[in-house]
């Protein structure tokens, strides 16, 4: 048996060191089988896993000799806490690691809205469609209003960027001191109030019972009509439904979601987003990119050799 078993997708340079201390079993579809996934961290010392694993009260029961659990990324929604620190067992999210993959994901796809007029254009131009006065409806971002929901490394990250863009930033999180120096540049507001002013608005705060559904029709008809919504933080954060409503109704000039209710995705929750205009859908992959999956592995692998190593 496996003293380490990783259910998900590791970077082969972090995966060997791992491999020259100790037993590592691996198998990347191990998070869809969870009978197998319980015979197979019977004995392990740690496991590593994305955000597909639930590491479950009752996975965690299965291994009895568990000291750790590598999370590939920053969620923790996957995994039981409670039970974790019941069992003493400790779990290392990579803190960091992608906070710079999303950060470009989110001025990328804000940028892409706001002239997605212009970035739907290859079947007109194709056919000799020359649509010049359709396709320059779009923004600038500079002058604009950036508010950021959840105000940690990853929206601190944003923050920067949006700011070099000649963007404002407003941020919400209650979390985050008001002595604390990440405030120098970034107005500190109320959710109301960050409503009320961002031209964009970018999710990062973690899924919670207070944060489920935040972004539900209430709220996302209190944004500036025209304004845009990213979502690369996590699923059910945003109503689906009545996000769609929004963008088809006009009052959202778009909306870029990277997390689903849902995930993987189905053809029964993705059908609510057919038709929908101005949305850019992506398969949870904001913080997936070479660079941070190479950091993203190295910092998991470093973090559970300090915990097994005392």
């Amino acid at each position: 048996m496996a003293d380490i078993v990783v259910t998900e997708f590791l970077d082969p340079g972090p995966l060997e060191d791992l491999k020259k201390l100790y037993k590592v079993h691996v198998d990347t579809t191990l998070w869809s089988k969870p009978e197998e996934l319980g015979a197979a961290i019977s004995r392990a010392v740690a496991i590593i896993v994305r955000n597909r694993t639930q590491v479950t009260a009752d996975l965690i029961a299965k291994a009895p000799k568990l000291k750790v659990v590598g999370r590939l990324g920053v969620g923790l929604d996957n995994i039981d806490l409670a039970a974790c620190k019941a069992r003493k067992v400790v779990v290392c999210p990579a803190i960091g690691a992608n906070a710079l993959s999303v950060a470009e994901y989110v001025i990328g796809t804000t940028l892409m809205l706001a002239r997605i007029a212009a970035y739907s254009m290859n079947a007109n131009v194709i056919k000799g469609e020359w649509l010049r006065e359709k396709a320059g409806a779009g923004w600038e971002m500079a002058g604009k209003r950036l508010g950021i929901v959840g105000y940690g490394n990853i929206g601190q990250t944003v923050a920067g960027r949006a700011r070099a863009m000649g963007m404002t930033v407003g941020a919400y999180d209650d979390y985050v001191p008001v002595s604390s120096a990440a405030w120098k540049d970034t107005e500190r507001q109320t959710l109301d109030e960050l409503l009320a002013t961002s031209d964009v608005i970018s999710l990062h705060c973690p899924l919670t019972a207070d944060t489920r559904n935040l972004f539900d029709a209430k709220r996302l008809a209190q944004m500036k009509k025209g304004a845009l919504l990213i979502n690369a933080a996590r699923g059910g954060v945003v109503h689906e439904p009545a996000l769609a409503d929004a963008l088809k109704s006009g009052h959202l000039g778009g909306a870029a979601m990277d997390v689903f209710e849902v995930e993987p995705i189905d053809a029964k929750s993705g059908a609510v987003f057919a038709g929908v205009p101005n949305i850019i859908l992506t398969p949870h992959v904001a913080g997936v990119t070479l660079e941070s999956n190479d950091r993203i592995s190295t910092v998991t692998v470093e973090n559970v050799l300090r915990v097994l190593k005392g």
